[in-house]
């Protein structure tokens, strides 16, 4: 097998700080690999065997419910890892991973997270603010759920989308990979009618546009004040 080439991930978060050597001893144990739209790349409560970089492409996190409910916890985008239920201190994964469009990822043996994190501190600490920062987010998005009109949620969810997606177009700003409405619904904790609906009634009030899998946001502070719970004049 070629040598991954450090370049791959240099100036990336997790590897910030390390040297050049340091980041051809990390990729020597690593192994690239192409996973297709719609493939799982680990299972929810699978053996945490690997711990991955989204290189490129974009990965949907879904947790299934104890009564089988599919929500979407979050989306990767490139440059982060995941799958690192060592750093919490598990041996199974808690969520599955599907790639979203094609993807590219390095995967790692999960029995080298001790050795990496012990070896490189910028490593674990990163790993550690990425952890928190999830944290932080799922607890957020539960006061959410608890909290908000469904109007709000899916406001938010689509605000939380363009911030970390994002890419300007003629017509406002488009959520850069595929989104159905039953993802957003997934996202949201509501139904596929109801996203519907919504998305319906801000595309004639000119505040998105959506397509088939495509969402664009024309309008992110009306949207935001939506999230907000403020109500539009007029």
């Amino acid at each position: 097998m070629s040598r991954l080439d450090r370049s791959l991930i240099t100036g990336l978060p997790p590897f910030q700080g390390m040297t050049p050597a340091d980041l051809d001893r990390v990729l020597q144990q690593a192994r690239s690999l192409r996973i297709a739209k719609d493939q799982t790349v680990f299972e929810q409560e699978g053996e945490a065997h690997s711990f991955f970089l989204l290189l490129d492409g974009h990965v949907r996190v879904v947790k299934t419910t104890p009564d089988g409910q599919q929500v979407i916890v979050r989306y990767i985008s490139p440059g982060e890892l995941m799958g690192i239920a060592h750093a919490l201190g598990r041996t199974t994964y808690p969520a599955s991973a599907v790639a979203a469009v094609d993807c590219v990822v390095l995967a790692w043996p999960g029995n080298l997270w001790p050795d990496l994190a012990g070896s490189f501190p910028s490593f674990a600490t990163g790993t550690y603010k990425t952890v928190g920062a999830r944290l932080q987010e799922a607890q957020a998005r539960v006061v959410e759920l608890a909290t908000e009109q469904v109007e709000q949620r899916v406001a938010h969810a689509l605000l939380r989308l363009v911030k970390q997606t994002g890419r300007k177009t003629e017509e406002g700003i488009l959520i850069d990979f595929p989104i159905s409405r039953q993802d957003i619904a997934e996202m949201t904790g509501t139904t596929l009618h109801t996203v519907s609906r919504l998305l319906t009634a801000w595309e004639e009030r000119g505040l998105v546009k959506s397509g088939r899998q495509k969402v664009t946001v024309v309008e992110p502070h009306r949207l935001f004040a939506l999230a907000e719970g403020r109500a539009e004049k007029g």
